[in-house]
Order: C-alpha cells, then structure tokens, then sequence
C-alpha cells in the first residue's frame, strides 16, 4: 500500500466514525469504488473494531495507532541526536516507542518519537513541551522516570527510564489469584506514586492496568503521563476547604481547565472510557478526584480479576459506570483487607465530592490497613468443610442404600439405589466443582454458586426422599437401618436448608 493509500485510509476511517453503522458498508464501497485495497482496508478496520464495542473498550488512538502515524519506523542502527535506536517497543496514538541506547551517558533508554499531528500545530507542539516537563518534575520511584525532550531535525522526542517487566493487565488476564498481602502492597505503593504526581498539581487522566508496569524486582511504575494535565491541585483543596466550588476555576479557559484535552484530534476519546470517571466520560471538568475513580477501578480489577461495572458489552458498562454502584469486592473477594475493600469503595463513588480529594488521602487511608486484616466474619474454610461434609454423606447414604437393596431385594428397592446414586454422583461432581473454583478461580465462584445452587438443592432434596423412601420399605423388618436411613435424610435436607445459607454468608458475607 502506497503513502496516498495509507492516507486516503486514515481519512476515510475518521470519516466513517460519523457515518451510521448500518450504511458504512455501503458508503465505504461508494467512496472507496475506485480503489478495491483502499475500500477492503477500511472494512476490515470497521469490522475488526465495532466487534465487542472496541471503539469504547479503549481510545482509537489505540486501536488503530497506524491511522495517526503517517511517518515510517526508524530502523535498528538509526541514529537520532544522541540515540541509536535498538528496536521498536510499541506504537499508539502519541507515536512509536523505541529501545534505544544513549551515547552520552551510556545508557538505555525508551524514546517516543510524537507523531507528527501532535507537533505540527506550534500551540500544540508547546503545550507538549509543557507537559513533558511537567511529567520530568516527577522523580517517585513509584514513575516512569522522564530523561529529556529533544527536538532534533523539527521532530520532539521523549527519553524515558526504560522498564523491563510486564504491566498490571498481563497479571490480571492471566488469571491468577493474588493473595491479600499483594493486594496491599500493589495498593500502597500505586498510592504512593500517585500522590507525588497529584502533590505537583499533575493528574494522569488515563491510568489502567496496562499503563502500571511491574519491573522484574517487583517494583511498580506508573506509565505514560502522555494524556497528564497540570492544575493547582492544593490550590483546589484549599478551596474546597474554605467551601468555593473548585469547578467553577475549572469551567473557565486557561490554566487549570479540563474543558479542552490537550491532545484531542476529532473524533479521538482521552482516556480510556472503562477506567473513566463519570464526570470525565460526561466530558466535565476534571481533578484529582478522577485519577481516584480510575485507581479504584484498577485496583477493584487486580484484586479480584473482574471489571467493577463489568457488563455483556463495552457499553453496557459504560452505562453502569455512569448509573451502577459497584458490587461490594468483599462479596466477590473476601480475603481483601476490609480496609482496603472500604478504600476502593470511596474511590468508585459517582459523586466526586465524596471520593478521596487526591491519592494522598487513599495512602492515609491505607496506613490504617493490615496484611492480617481480612474482613473477620468471612470464613471460606468452613464452607469448604460443609461441602466436603455433604459429598461424605453422599457416600455414606449410597452405602445404606445398597445395604438396604441387599437386605429386601425388590424392583422398588433397586431402582431406589439407582436412583440415589445418580443423584448422589451429579450432587458430588457440582459440590466438588464449587471447592475447586473456589481454589483455583475465586473471581468466578459467585457467578457459579449462583448458576448451580438450584440443581444442586434440588439434588439434596431428592435425595432425601429416596432415603425415606427407603425408610418406609425398611422398617418393617429393620428398625435400626430404618433410623439410619432417616437420619441420613434429615440431616441432607437440614444442611441444605438450614446450615448451607449459614456457612455461606459467614464465607462470602452473602445469602447463597
């Protein structure tokens, strides 16, 4: 595909953004008629991110980075200023990042080349400046460390401290449980780091997993203050103090006022609208406050594998960020400190007035909170202990049942022993699939208690009355098998009825 091609694509993608999604097709093809590879490129783009609301799920900037980047990638031993380029690192809607050795120190580095529409205009070009300045003041250990801005042959670039580890998003999409004294630390210290920046009136506007790096040594930095915008965070909360509105500064043009993004092209979203808060999302000015919003919501996620207002679409959930409460996390977690539950709690409020006014708040709230700390009244392992109970009961009454069929063999009597084993294997196999979610995938137990709690009550019930069944034929020529019999469906019915609901709100603080 030719430069003009590349072009005419970006073009005509933007365009279709505008167009309604049932005419695209038709529309594409019409613009497109004259060139087959430039009408099948922006349909296979349409296709590729209308599934599962992409266009929601993140910003375009990051879904199609090669529609905003119509420069060519510098090649390994291209050399730019004071810096050999090693290889390209990724790319996205600011530009492409690169491994690249530093001469002058001797060092590696990750430079981001900016793409060219973000530094042609001389407003932006400055404001990009400012803002990379901004992001160099910052010197947490909890940050991405910014080196320099270098302009060289017209072009901006931006060295920063190169991080070998993975991100946040990875630990979460592998699925893996993390156990409470993580949750904890991962907490403090993105409370921490995010307070220094919050300290120096920068918020980040687009924090996520995925912008949450965790090096080799375990240390987590914050990435890309690319989307940061500077205001006078203190000056905010000493208005708020002194009871002024601090949104009425926000709402007026200049320093401090969210109403224009710095980097907004038409039809890009800022941010990520899954980890937006509410007043972001609705395009209102913007503090602090917002940059809590999204900690709880990462944290909320890292902590139990499930997006807060996680939905059938992206936006549907987007829907529950702006209308929803968020499902209590020790209902779904219950080995989260209960003070670090509470903390994420604050943080998800609709209202900014009653989140943490910055991240400095949610670290003194977390000072409070301990390792051994998980909430007192849940207790998973009696659970575990019922179900295991239960499955043995099983095993028992197949046993009784048989002795029975044995003792006074009749159809009746067979097909009872049939029948309760069925029962008894399908009971076993859900209640033994239960425990090892709750091993194995926590985040899901809920969701499959639910799913199976009907059948597998029905099981206990029918269990039990194949045992008086059983009974009932028994007690004529053996009252000792018949008390057997009657006390193993009595205390079937009793556990299902009567101590299940018990032990599973003392475990997930919830009615089954």
């Amino acid at each position: 595909m030719t430069a003009e091609q590349q072009r005419r694509v970006r073009d005509l993608f933007q365009a279709a953004l505008d167009q309604d999604p049932a005419g695209v097709g038709t529309w594409v093809a019409r613009e497109a008629a004259d060139d087959p590879v430039v009408r099948d490129e922006v349909l296979s783009l349409i296709d590729h991110h209308s599934r599962a609301g992409a266009f929601l799920a993140q910003p375009i900037a990051e879904s199609a980075p090669d529609l905003l980047l119509d420069d060519d990638p510098l090649a390994p031993g291209a050399v730019i200023g004071e810096y050999t380029i090693v290889r390209e690192l990724g790319r996205g809607g600011m530009g492409r990042v690169y491994l690249a050795s530093e001469r002058r120190l001797g060092r590696i580095v990750a430079l981001k080349a900016l793409a060219p529409h973000l530094t042609r205009d001389a407003s932006q070009r400055e404001r990009l400046r400012r803002e990379a300045r901004a992001a160099a003041s910052l010197t947490h250990p909890g940050i991405c460390t910014v080196y320099a801005l270098e302009e060289i042959d017209g072009d901006l670039y931006i060295a920063t401290e190169f991080i070998d580890g993975h991100t946040l998003g990875e630990e979460i999409r592998a699925g893996r449980q993390p156990p409470s004294d993580d949750i904890l630390r991962t907490a403090r210290e993105l409370a921490a780091a995010l307070a220094s920046a919050h300290a120096k009136g920068i918020v980040h506007r687009d924090l996520k997993p995925d912008n949450v790096m965790r090096a080799h040594d375990g240390r987590l930095k914050i990435l890309d203050f690319g989307l940061a915008r500077v205001d006078d965070i203190r000056q905010g909360e000493q208005q708020r103090v002194s009871g002024a509105d601090p949104t009425a500064r926000a709402a007026t043009p200049g320093r401090g006022s969210y109403t224009q993004p710095f980097i907004t092209q038409p039809g890009m979203v800022v941010g990520t609208p899954a980890y937006m808060a509410p007043e972001q999302i609705n395009g209102q000015p913007v503090d602090a406050r917002a940059d809590v919003f999204a900690y709880g919501v990462l944290l909320y996620e890292y902590s139990c594998g499930s997006h807060p207002f996680a939905a059938a679409s992206a936006l549907a959930t987007l829907a529950r960020v702006l209308e929803s409460d968020a499902r209590p996390l020790t209902m779904r977690c219950p080995e989260v400190p209960s003070r670090v539950a509470e903390a994420i709690a604050r943080c998800l409020r609709k209202a900014p007035a009653e989140r943490f006014g910055s991240a400095a708040e949610i670290l003194g709230a977390l000072e409070m909170a301990g390792v051994d700390e998980p909430a007192e009244s849940l207790h998973p392992t009696w659970w575990r202990v019922h179900q295991t109970v239960i499955i043995a009961i099983y095993i028992v009454g197949a046993i009784l049942v048989w002795s029975i069929k044995d003792r006074i063999e009749t159809p009746v009597t067979v097909s009872l022993f049939l029948a309760f084993c069925a029962a008894a294997t399908v009971g076993g196999v859900l209640r033994g699939h239960l425990v090892f979610t709750e091993v194995m995938n926590r985040p899901h137990l809920t969701l499959e208690r639910r799913r199976m709690g009907g059948a597998i009550m029905a099981v206990d019930l029918i269990t039990s009355a194949l045992l008086f069944a059983d009974t009932a034929i028994i007690a004529r020529v053996g009252a000792l098998w018949a008390v057997f019999a009657l006390a193993l469906g009595l205390g079937i019915t009793l556990a299902s009825l009567v101590l299940e609901p018990a032990t599973t709100a003392a475990a997930f603080g919830e009615d089954p």
